[in-house]
Order: structure tokens, then C-alpha cells, then sequence
């Protein structure tokens, strides 16, 4: 994995934390931006070492406030090459789909835009308590399509349709009962809720959480009877892991789990 000043990368613990670092842009993205994150969430599950992934923004004013639209920024959202087949914007998150770490979207700030999109690709999320959230994009003349397929998996309907038309932005209270967020804090115990959260996922087995990852993606967009046939193929290769014959011997045995991730 390579950082950029752009993006910082740092493993603390077993958890690689994702930095998006140009505070003074409200940390907007680019195709640079979007490169770096890539290719550091493909990198992650390959470190036997690291067991969850947090993705946050520089600063407390935005997570990200969506694409870079200054006038003479490079790899801008709008830069089209009708010689590649996919947009790096669906590249990114094609890996996140892919990623069999948990992801967890730690939102210091707001998150407008493609920055909701990550957001919304995000397995997890916490958010300090004075953020807005939201997809401005109809006041400037387009609409958020690439981050809709997300979006649309994770609000309701009718909410979804006025958020995008109207461009009106909500606040973090909204957001946690609309599903949008697992928790919101005051901002200074922001890193405390993560912290605790962070603990409950790497206390767990890593091959189990990989494998579940795994079969989630691909069921979700199956119907129900492809999920059950689906599902009893999974359950059997996750009994066979290693973690669960411990996790089975630690139980019998009253004692905490030595999980060795195969």
C-alpha cells in the first residue's frame, strides 16, 4: 500500500485507517483520491495482521464533501475516457463490494455528494453529532447516479426520491433513523464510540467475518430461494475453518477464543 499527500494510510493496531487529507478542499476527491483508497482497501485483506478498516476524513468540518470541482482540478468527476470501460468512481466501489474486511465510515464531518456515497458503501458508520449529510448535486445541474445504486440500498423510497430532487440535506438524528448511521456521538467522543466498536469487531473470528462478508454481498441480490441454497453451501465451508473448530473448543472449554484466521 502507498499514501499520497492526499490520502494517509496508518495501521493502528490491526486496523488500517484510510485518511482522506485535503482539509482545506473539505477534503473533496478526485480520480487520485479514488486510486489511492482503492488500492489500499485491495490491499488490506491480503495483511493477515489486519482485521477491520476505518475510512475518515482530515479535520472536523467534512468526511468529504464529494467530487473536486474546482476549475482546473485534474481527474475531475465529469473527466470521461470513452476508452475505459468503467468510470474509477465505480471502480472503487466494485473493491469495496469485494472487500472482505469490515469497512467502517468514521464521519468527523460532513458528507455530501460522492462523500454520502462513500458513506453509503460503507459497512458500518459513526458520526460526531453536528454533521449534515446529504446529495447537492441537482443545484448544480446533475444528479448523484453514480452513488445511487448504494443509496438505494440503504434508504427508503420516498426519502431517497426527495433527497436527490430536492437537494435538502439532513441532520445526523435523521440520518440514524433512517439506517443511514449505526451510531451518533458528541463529537468528542467521537473516536471513543469508534474505538469501542473496533474492539467488538477484532475480538470476533476474521475468517468467519471475511467469509459472512463474502456471502452477504453475493446474497443480496438474490431472491430467496438462491439465498437458502446459496447459504447451506456457505455454512459448510465455514465449519470446516479452523476458527470455528476453536471457537466450538473454546465454548466446550469456558474460555476466550485464539482465533488464527484460517
Amino acid at each position: 500500500m502507498s499514501e499520497s499527500e492526499d490520502v494517509l494510510l496508518e495501521t493502528r493496531g490491526p486496523v488500517l485507517w484510510i485518511t482522506i487529507n485535503r482539509p482545506g478542499k473539505r477534503n473533496a476527491i478526485n480520480e487520485g483520491v479514488i486510486h489511492t483508497i482503492r488500492e489500499a482497501i485491495a490491499a488490506a485483506p491480503k495483511d493477515a495482521s489486519l482485521r477491520a478498516i476505518v475510512l475518515t476524513g482530515a479535520g472536523d468540518k467534512a468526511f468529504c464533501a464529494g467530487a473536486d470541482l474546482g476549475p482546473d482540478v485534474k481527474g475531475g468527476a465529469f473527466d470521461m475516457d470513452p476508452a475505459r470501460p468503467r468510470h474509477y468512481v465505480v471502480d472503487l466501489f466494485k473493491q469495496i463490494g469485494e472487500c472482505t474486511l469490515p469497512i467502517i465510515g468514521r464521519i468527523n464531518g460532513h458528507a455530501l455528494a460522492g462523500g454520502f456515497g462513500l458513506l453509503a458503501a460503507c459497512d458500518m458508520a459513526i458520526a460526531a453529532d453536528d454533521i449534515r449529510l446529504g446529495v447537492p448535486e441537482t443545484g448544480i445541474g446533475v444528479a448523484p447516479m453514480m452513488i445511487l445504486g448504494h443509496m438505494m440500498r440503504l434508504l427508503p423510497r420516498r426519502k431517497l426520491l426527495e433527497m436527490c430532487i430536492t437537494a435538502e440535506l439532513i441532520g445526523p438524528d435523521e440520518a440514524l433513523e433512517l439506517g443511514v448511521l449505526n451510531y451518533v456521538v458528541p463529537r468528542d467522543q467521537l473516536d471513543d464510540k469508534l474505538q469501542w466498536l473496533l474492539d467488538r469487531i477484532t475480538s470476533r473470528s476474521p475468517t468467519a467475518i471475511r467469509l459472512f462478508k463474502q456471502g452477504f454481498h453475493a446474497m443480496q441480490d438474490m431472491d430467496l430461494r438462491e439465498c437458502m441454497e446459496y447459504a447451506q453451501v456457505m455454512i459448510n465451508v465455514m465449519a470446516r475453518t479452523e476458527d470455528a473448530k476453536e471457537g466450538r473448543r473454546a465454548f466446550q472449554e469456558k474460555r476466550a477464543p485464539l482465533w488464527n484466521g484460517r
